[in-house]
């Protein structure tokens, strides 16, 4: 067992003037809170941490740095063989939007990278598998590729966020999985998963993999019964990353669904496959287009369409879309400099307009409407298209569920019915928002003639 604990505790806890991570009195404070701990729980696991990220207190307030505050809890945990998880998700949550050259992508970056070699053997740099935020498409965090002389532990989100909110079908295994099989520093070279298991090129040992989960206390644990396999893969995907997600979520099938009453012992597997196989792609496509990310309600839960609600906030989170184009110029030429972040070859190929890939596009790039995609559509047609075919595709998802009514248990296909019936409306409404949206930004017409309002 790990414990989240606060920065400040000395100052809220102890009593202390200081938090500073240097001072005599507070490394003492903790050396003794660590002892006391250990006392009532012999077989404790150690801390984790996040400091200096979105108005939580840490070493900055001391004029310290990352290292010098996961180094102060490494030392009180060490007699005990505990481990600190320090969290790389730190930034400036307080940006200008006027200011093109500010990059929240950047930070994890910039904060820790240099810092590679100074951490102490029990500490664990936990970095999200992305740069921002757990959104339904992003690159893998270059931060990954940076610190070969540190621990580091690759963080996923099981609960779904930003991805449906346990009330939309997304199975995240795919996703996972992709990210665990990219090569930082081109193919063939070590993965993500290596790196996670201390097989990257440097001397660190492994993090491992963590996640943030979404049990609670609803009768199917996670809200959304499918949602309970995300929590399975994800533990399948922890001892072996080389696990096929088709195959995990057979196994899972078979551990959650008897095969039924009807006579066809296959009809509740191929119908669950058909329903969560590619909802991934398909929460993707009626969302977010192209990897820009954030077009989600602000509103303290991050459910449903927003196309503006971010983009004249303080979070760092934009997509800049004007009557022109849309997307964020991440480029080393003419942008924030993000692309600059990766190794070779990633980091021209990112740059590069023509050899980035089309799902990060506007990622990496601000470009017209009418940018002709490696897929051969316009960006513009591309995001009329998958927003029609998203829906599209929940409203099959939905029609297959329905043919297990009777077959399985009625309190989780009641369950399943109600949340896929809320997956339409929402996706609809997705569609119906990012489309309009963009016309009414370029002015570029449906060539399919479909009803955009």
């Amino acid at each position: 067992m790990h414990l989240s604990v606060t920065f400040a505790a000395p100052v809220v806890l102890g009593g202390l003037p200081t938090a500073d991570p240097l001072d005599a009195t507070v490394r003492a404070w903790w050396a003794a809170a660590t002892r006391q701990v250990y006392e009532r729980i012999p077989d404790f696991g150690g801390y984790v941490v996040k400091a200096d990220s979105e108005g939580q207190p840490g070493p900055f307030t001391y004029g310290r740095d990352h290292a010098d505050g996961a180094n102060l809890l490494a030392e009180a945990l060490a007699p005990f063989g505990g481990v600190v998880h320090w969290r790389a998700f730190v930034y400036n949550h307080r940006q200008d939007w006027r200011d093109r050259s500010t990059d929240r992508a950047r930070a994890a970056y910039d904060h820790f990278a240099p810092l590679d070699g100074r951490f102490r053997d029990n500490v664990v740099v936990q970095v999200k598998f992305g740069p921002i935020d757990f959104q339904p498409r992003e690159p893998v965090s270059p931060v990954l590729a940076a610190m070969p002389a540190t621990r580091l532990a690759v963080e996923f989100q099981v609960t779904q966020e930003y991805t449906g909110q346990q009330r939309h079908v997304c199975y995240l295994a795919p996703c996972w999985s992709e990210v665990l099989a990219f090569a930082p520093w081109g193919p063939g070279g070590p993965t993500v998963a290596d790196v996670a298991a201390g097989a990257g090129p440097g001397p660190a040992a492994g993090g491992g993999l963590v996640a943030v989960a979404n049990v609670g206390d609803d009768p199917f644990w996670t809200g959304h019964p499918l949602a309970q396999a995300n929590l399975y893969a994800f533990g399948r995907l922890a001892w072996d990353p080389r696990l096929d997600p088709t195959a995990v979520l057979d196994e899972w099938i078979d551990l959650t669904f008897p095969a039924g009453t009807t006579g066809d012992p296959t009809l509740v597997r191929r119908t669950l496959h058909a329903v969560m196989d590619g909802s991934w792609r398909t929460y993707e496509r009626y969302t977010a287009p192209l990897g820009v990310g954030f077009m989600v309600s602000p509103a303290n839960h991050h459910y449903g369409p927003d196309v503006d609600g971010y983009e004249y906030s303080r979070w760092g989170t934009y997509h800049f879309a004007d009557r022109e184009g849309v997307g964020v110029d991440r480029t080393r030429a003419t942008g924030t400099g993000f692309t600059g972040q990766y190794p070779q070859p990633w980091s021209r190929v990112y740059e590069s307009l023509r050899d980035c890939p089309d799902e990060l596009l506007l990622f990496f790039h601000h470009v017209p409407y009418g940018h002709v995609l490696q897929s051969g559509s316009t960006v513009i047609q591309h995001i009329y298209d998958t927003h029609f075919a998203g829906v599209q595709q929940v409203a099959e998802m939905r029609q297959r569920w329905r043919r297990l009514a009777g077959v399985i248990d009625p309190a989780v296909h009641a369950r399943v019915t109600e949340r896929l019936d809320e997956q339409l409306r929402c996706a609809i409404e997705w569609r119906d928002q990012i489309n309009t949206y963009f016309f009414r930004k370029s002015g570029v017409p449906d060539a399919r003639g479909r009803q955009i309002h």
